[in-house]
């Protein structure tokens, strides 16, 4: 089941000034999560991500196209009670404790004081702000921020929850435990849209991914297929002159070492017959894996071919 669905979306803004010429945010943008999925949502700056995430949100609307949540109209209001948003750079009054921060949004949602009680109980302790939970806002670190920030997303227990940097400014160890909690919520069947500059953070977490660059979506799909490569890496016993010129002239290989080598090759037939010379030549086969590049990289090579 498709949870997002975004179909040819459009979106001009008029420029400030008096010149003529719109600025186009998005052009022609279409994809679709779905249920129990995590997405990230990935490009530079003025990409157009936020847009679209406030598009998603009914915070502004499409030029043209659209889209659907949980298979009803974007401005449909009933979907707003089973969503959770982090915005970024979010604030909350500096006289509110984090307590009472969950207590406020909890409200808001329609929730019952019983239920807001709970998940608050629940959720402070998810994001490890429990001991803080008396103090004052005003007091609190840019990483505090993001974890009170994470449980007011989860206080309605959303089944869809945008994220936008959520982990931004929070130390490696606070990272991996908002990384625990967000997959956490994938196991419980959570949808989880994801904005963050920190790609090797996608990487880790994210099923599938939308790179946006200029209004365009230039790459969608599952993270290990657009980090693949069409060369298999092998580590062997140490190669010998015949096999070390058999493999460079006869398979195209990279040889990376002494015991290590790059093959190209499109299908696992190919990767067999690799194999099978290597034994015939008494050569140990210690692993053979696909070789992969970072999500970072291949992102900046998409980035830097679309200039």
């Amino acid at each position: 089941m498709s949870v997002i669905t975004i179909e040819n979306l459009k979106k001009e803004y008029s420029p400030k000034s008096f010149s003529k010429n719109k600025i186009l945010a998005l052009d022609g943008v279409s994809f679709e999560v779905g249920e129990g999925e995590i997405f990230g949502l990935l490009g530079p700056n003025g990409a157009g991500k936020t847009t679209l995430i406030k598009i998603l949100l009914g915070i502004t609307f499409p030029t043209s196209g659209g889209g659907k949540l949980f298979d009803r109209n974007l401005n449909d209001v009933k979907t707003k009670s089973r969503l959770g948003y982090l915005p970024e750079n979010h604030s909350f009054p500096n006289y509110f404790s984090g307590e009472q921060v969950l207590y406020h949004f909890g409200k808001l949602g329609g929730m019952s004081s019983e239920d807001v009680k709970r998940k608050a109980d629940e959720y402070l302790n998810v994001v490890g702000m429990n001991e803080w939970r008396k103090i004052k806002i005003k007091k609190y670190s840019k990483g505090m921020m993001q974890r009170i920030g994470l449980a007011q997303a989860m206080i309605n227990n959303p089944d869809l929850i945008f994220l936008d940097e959520p982990t931004d400014g929070v130390d490696p160890i606070g990272r991996k435990e908002i990384r625990d909690v967000l997959l956490t919520l994938k196991s419980q069947g959570k949808t989880i849209f994801l904005n963050s500059h920190l790609l090797s953070e996608i990487e880790m977490i994210c099923d599938r991914v939308a790179i946006l660059n200029k209004g365009l979506l230039i790459k969608e799909g599952r993270v290990e297929d657009i980090t693949s490569t069409d060369s298999f890496a092998f580590v062997t016993s140490e190669l010998n002159n015949e096999v070390y010129n058999s493999l460079l002239n006869n398979y195209k290989a990279v040889i990376q070492g002494k015991t290590n080598f790059l093959v190209p090759a499109n299908n696992l037939d190919e990767v067999n017959k690799i194999i099978d010379f290597l034994r015939s030549q008494n050569i140990l086969i210690q692993s053979v894996s696909k070789e992969k590049i970072t999500l970072e990289s291949k992102f900046i090579n998409l980035i830097e071919h679309k200039l």
